[in-house]
């Protein structure tokens, strides 16, 4: 005995309400993007077309702010700063990334243990990866210096070096930033199936090129996915050269970032709309730079 199908009243009715209680799930969501990121932004792109201090009467300078930044030799020297920063982590965390990665892999006792090692630095707070580092770095007593005249070899001024000291800090970037991606290239690592190099060992084919030939091309949307999460945090670090960097007004010139700018303008000398314009600055180019790599993608990611 077949049973009846359900009236067209009544399905649209059962339709409705499923469509009701997914609104009612996703609201919170909703609500929070609202009221944290849309409207934020949206007073921040107003503000921009104003000067105000937080506490007088705003006045409208249209375009002006925008005008000021092509002048603004502090803030196109925090921009080519923060394309410096980018060029020089995102790639060495990726490769130092997918290298933990594929050893994460591998069949090797204590396997959970290392996996922990790696993520640790990724759950611990900005604040404190910076005061730790500060030390190892310091000139006079930090560990590595400690190390280096210990087997006689020079001991540089790693943060007070204009020629290193954005460089110390990548190197940090890239230690603490390794176990999150580590973790999405193992994850995608994972997902590859073993019978695409069991066919590859059957025509002789060796390690270096089962990984240049399956596993690179398997993982691509792995990396790909890596790879725009670490543009984006890369052009909006802020958080380290604050702590490392921050006091030291005579290093900012050579460490000081887009978003340390965007800080500076807006809650240190208070010149709000003028900060927004740089906010929007910035995010016009993370926008601009994502849009490319979305663009080029589908030239070399590859979906099973």
């Amino acid at each position: 005995m077949t049973a009846k199908p359900l009236p067209k009243s009544r399905r649209f009715s059962m339709s409705k309400q499923e469509a009701l209680w997914a609104y009612v799930f996703i609201a919170p969501v909703v609500l929070g993007l609202a009221v944290f990121y849309m409207v934020p932004a949206i007073g921040s792109l107003v503000l921009s077309f104003f000067d105000w201090d937080g506490l007088s009467r705003a006045s409208f300078v249209g375009l002006d702010n925008f005008a000021a930044l092509v002048k603004d030799e502090d803030f196109l020297r925090s921009m080519w700063n923060t394309f410096l920063f980018t060029a020089g982590s995102v790639p060495l965390s990726i490769v130092c990334a997918t290298i933990v990665a594929v050893l994460l892999n591998q069949p090797i006792r204590g396997l959970p243990i290392y996996r922990t090692l790696f993520f640790i630095p990724v759950v611990t707070m900005p604040v404190a990866i910076g005061m730790v580092w500060r030390w190892l770095y310091n000139s006079d007593f930090g560990l590595f210096n400690q190390l280096l005249g210990f087997l006689h070899l020079p001991q540089p001024n790693w943060l007070f070096d204009p020629k290193l000291a954005l460089f110390s800090i990548i190197l940090v970037s890239v230690w603490s930033g390794i176990g999150y991606n580590a973790i999405i290239l193992l994850s995608g690592l994972q997902g590859i199936s073993r019978t695409y190099y069991e066919a590859s060992s059957l025509d002789g084919a060796g390690g270096w090129r089962n990984f240049i030939h399956i596993t690179v091309p398997l993982l691509s949307p792995s990396l790909f996915f890596v790879l725009i999460i670490s543009f984006i945090n890369s052009l909006q670090v802020f958080d380290l050269i604050y702590m490392m960097m921050g006091k030291d007004q005579s290093m900012l010139t050579y460490t000081r970032t887009a978003v340390f700018s965007i800080w500076e303008q807006g809650f240190k000398f208070f010149h709000l709309g003028y900060a927004s314009a740089q906010a929007w600055v910035l995010s016009v180019v993370l926008m601009t730079i994502t849009l490319v790599q979305m663009y080029f993608q589908k030239k070399w990611v590859h979906y099973e």
